[in-house]
């Protein structure tokens, strides 16, 4: 009869925090932060850059604006990207920690895949795949441009090329709201 009692509670318990953390984050996103007061806020999505402005120096952010994205049928962001003078069509995904290039987009952009040497591997949502890093001399999505961006081949079929965070992290501020991403 105890182990019932008991095991009765362990359950209200468990679907009491469980109720109460679904009413969190309706709360949070009903209130979600402002890239204004994101100063105090580590998330990247919203967290203004203390870096001071733009920079055409290798690694900083040149930017004339802002760059509105809006979500696709299949619930990602996508950009148009120029790199190295080539239009690309990628995936962001602030997830991936670089810029990942599909060995069509890097022979497009006039990379022979072959002669570089494979650096390691990355592990994705479909296994661990081989990377070949390369250094981009300059990222841009419509007006924002990032030089010296770290990127790596993907010895894999991801279908798309994706845009990381050796581009994200370095803009002012990366926000999403509803189906629009905002790009400082």
């Amino acid at each position: 009869m105890m182990g019932r009692f008991l095991g009765l509670a362990a359950g209200i318990a468990v679907v009491s925090i469980g109720m109460a953390g679904i009413a969190g984050r309706a709360t949070d996103n009903a209130a979600a932060p402002t890239a204004e007061d994101a100063q105090d806020n580590s998330n990247w999505t919203t967290e203004r850059r203390k870096s001071g402005g733009w920079s055409s120096a290798a690694g900083g952010a040149r930017s004339s604006g802002e760059v509105r994205l809006g979500r696709a049928a299949d619930s990602h962001f996508y950009a148009d990207a120029e790199i190295d003078g080539r239009n690309i069509r990628m995936m962001v995904d602030s997830g991936a920690s670089i810029v990942a290039l599909t060995r069509r987009d890097a022979e497009a952009l006039g990379i022979n895949v072959d002669d570089l040497p494979v650096g390691g591997s990355a592990s994705t949502a479909g296994g661990v795949v081989s990377m070949r890093p390369v250094m981009l001399d300059s990222v841009e999505v419509d007006g924002i441009e990032v030089r010296g961006v770290q990127a790596a081949v993907i010895d894999a079929d991801m279908g798309v090329s994706l845009l990381g965070q050796s581009f994200l992290a370095k803009l002012d501020a990366v926000n999403v709201e509803g189906d629009t991403m905002t790009m400082r």
